[in-house]
């Protein structure tokens, strides 16, 4: 453990400007791709997913009346549309265990997965629309206005969660959950829904995160997990032994504008936050990563080596401000939960 600790205090040493130049990766923007009517305007975006039909499920936050004991006023709503972009229904209205959502994915076999940060469920919904499977368990309206507990307050315990952000698979169908906000941590079930392990706690060490925010697992069963406030990328086998590192660190564009704030020209050079990541279904197959600023998204080999970037913050069609969930399903084409443009962005890649 302390070599291991030595190479990645090492790591962290070594100056961005290791890093080789990297290219920009040409695209264009689909405008106004998702159609639907001007009453169904769209709050925020905090996930997008695509089956194997090509249709769209979208995770979207409308923010409307419902006052409840989970987040006041916020609300969930799952909207499906076809692969034209044309709306099709709205899925899991009503079920009890959705709340804040924070990402939806489709497994192999077109089961929609909602992972609720709120309400600390997650929800396997079949093709048709129908809960197959919860794991976790929403707290009872009674117990009032839910108070964020803190990182440092983290009660991990079995198959139960605290904020979790993200959903995976591996080769036998095992189900990994990213256990986010609070417990900081890892989550192992088998396909049926039982426990099995979890690895990680709070802090920075190698093997301990700091918001893990999303995660995806390749073909060979790496688990890449992004651990969003340590500004890594932490690779894992499936019984939670750490395998390598990740770090985005192509420098900031000179004339970067912030979305929330004045630029800043004595701004370090230094790797930024992964907030978001897919995974291709192409040979071999490509992680992509979104941070929250500059607002780029990284095309990565699986091996770690950043291959290009693409995109910066703004409010502009091919623009980004905190993209918070992406879908890389279909080759060369890329789906953007562009969370606080409101909106989802599908983007063609080297047209």
């Amino acid at each position: 453990m302390r070599t291991i600790r030595i190479l990645f205090l090492l790591c962290l040493a070594m100056p961005v400007f290791a890093q080789q130049p990297v290219p920009e990766i040409a695209f264009e923007t689909v405008p106004n791709f998702l159609k639907y009517s001007p009453d169904m305007n769209l709050g925020e975006i905090l996930g997008v997913a695509v089956n194997s039909q090509g249709n769209i499920v979208v995770l979207n936050h409308p923010g409307s009346a419902n006052v409840g004991p989970i987040w006041s006023n916020s609300t969930t709503s799952l909207l499906e549309f076809d692969s034209d972009g044309r709306y099709l229904r709205e899925i899991g209205k009503g079920v009890y265990g959705i709340a804040y959502a924070h990402q939806v994915r489709f497994d192999q076999y077109d089961n929609l997965w909602v992972v609720d940060k709120g309400a600390n469920t997650v929800i396997q919904f079949d093709p048709q629309g129908y809960v197959l499977m919860n794991l976790g368990r929403r707290e009872e309206g009674y117990h009032g206005d839910v108070v964020l507990a803190t990182q440092a307050e983290a009660r991990a315990f079995g198959g139960y969660f605290g904020g979790p952000t993200d959903v995976a698979w591996d080769q036998a169908e095992n189900i990994y959950i990213s256990d986010g906000y609070v417990n900081s941590r890892m989550a192992k079930f088998d396909r049926d829904g039982n426990f099995l392990m979890d690895w990680g706690s709070y802090g920075s060490e190698v093997g301990q995160f700091n918001l893990p925010h999303a995660m995806q697992i390749d073909r060979n069963d790496n688990i890449y997990v992004a651990d969003r406030s340590n500004r890594r990328i932490q690779v894992f086998d499936t019984d939670g032994n750490f395998l390598r590192m990740i770090l985005l660190d192509v420098p900031y564009p000179a004339d970067y504008q912030p979305p929330y704030g004045a630029p800043n020209p004595d701004r370090p050079v230094r790797e930024t936050q992964p907030w978001a990541m897919c995974i291709s279904n192409t040979t071999p197959q490509y992680l992509y990563v979104a941070d929250n600023e500059p607002g780029r998204i990284y095309k990565i080999s699986t091996d770690g080596t950043i291959l290009g970037w693409l995109g910066k913050s703004g409010r502009r069609d091919g623009q980004f401000n905190w993209i918070h969930g992406l879908d890389c399903s279909q080759e060369d084409v890329l789906y953007v939960a562009d969370m606080n443009n409101w909106r989802v962005q599908k983007l063609l890649l080297d047209p």
